[in-house]
């Protein structure tokens, strides 16, 4: 748990001296692709979106500025969403 509490959240601010995880958040880890490593704060998300997954918008993926990148539920393993590919 320590290692978790001390990874960045996306959409942190880069400014932020404590951009990690906050206690009474729930968080999905992202796995491969530009956010690989990544904390998802997936709090209050419904049963659907957290089966369904995030397109979610990167600067440093295939597509440049405004680009997405796409993590879904790892099978057998619901803490990690595996990249799934870019999209414009």
């Amino acid at each position: 748990m320590d290692e978790l509490m001390r990874r960045r959240v996306y959409g942190a601010d880069h400014e932020d001296p404590d951009p990690g995880p906050r206690p009474g958040r729930a968080y999905r880890e992202l796995c491969a692709g530009p956010l690989d490593g990544l904390l998802l704060d997936v709090t209050g998300w419904t049963d659907e979106e957290l089966g369904t997954g995030a397109m979610l918008v990167t600067e440093i993926g295939a597509y440049g500025p405004g680009g997405r990148a796409g993590y879904g539920p790892r099978a057998g393993d619901p803490g990690r969403w595996d990249w799934q590919g870019d999209s414009p």
